[in-house]
């Protein structure tokens, strides 16, 4: 076998792993993946899943990359020709909501559940969690600090209140997605979306938030 061959063979088991990890992360939890179980379901030796990795919070860093990565490519990345401001928030928002209503989100939002799971619990997993969401926050901030600047919002808008709305209405419909299967949780999510969009609070509050 040759060297490039056999890298080649080595990092399409290693995205193997971590796919199925994914999968199964959502049922069990990050937690609860385990070796073993990951292991007997892709017919593979304990040794060659471990192997790959080192250990199994390496591995469980390896999936939140990877949940991560695709986030990104499925959500900010897919807006990126939208009017910067509230198109593209809009865009974006609504990107997000369809990946958690579709397949491919491995069952909602993978990243809330995670954060849900080790929010209590310090170490790498919940540091790793912990900047993707303050990056995607970041993300939002700006966009609506520009939707500010363009006039699209009023001058005195409470930026940082418009973003935790944002987010909650996400994490409200990932929850209807998920635990309720409620079938206009998607569509409820958008319209909240529109209407905080459309007429975001004036803000009474110091101006530190701004």
């Amino acid at each position: 076998m040759s060297p490039r061959k056999s890298v080649a063979e080595a990092a399409t088991t290693r995205a193997r792993i971590i796919e199925r990890a994914l999968t199964l992360a959502t049922t069990d939890g990050l937690d609860g993946l385990t070796i073993g179980h990951l292991a007997s379901d892709l017919g593979m030796s304990k040794a060659g899943v471990v192997g790959q990795f080192g250990s199994k919070e390496l591995l469980q860093l390896a999936a939140l990359d990877a949940a991560v990565e695709r986030f990104t490519r499925r959500v900010p990345a897919r807006v990126l020709g939208a009017d910067p401001g509230l198109k593209r928030l809009s865009a974006a928002f609504g990107e997000w909501i369809d990946y958690m209503a579709g397949g491919e989100g491995h069952g909602g939002c993978f990243l809330t559940s995670v954060a849900t799971e080790f929010d209590a619990r310090p170490g790498p997993i919940r540091d790793k969690v912990l900047a993707a969401l303050a990056s995607w926050s970041t993300y939002v901030s700006t966009e609506v600090r520009t939707a500010v600047t363009a006039g699209q919002l009023p001058p005195d808008t409470d930026v940082e209140q418009v973003v935790f709305e944002l987010n909650g209405i996400a994490l409200a419909a990932d929850q209807a997605i998920q635990l309720h299967h409620d079938p206009m949780a998607p569509d409820r999510a958008r319209r909240a979306i529109a209407r905080l969009l459309d007429a975001a609070p004036r803000d009474t509050s110091p101006a530190q938030n701004r």
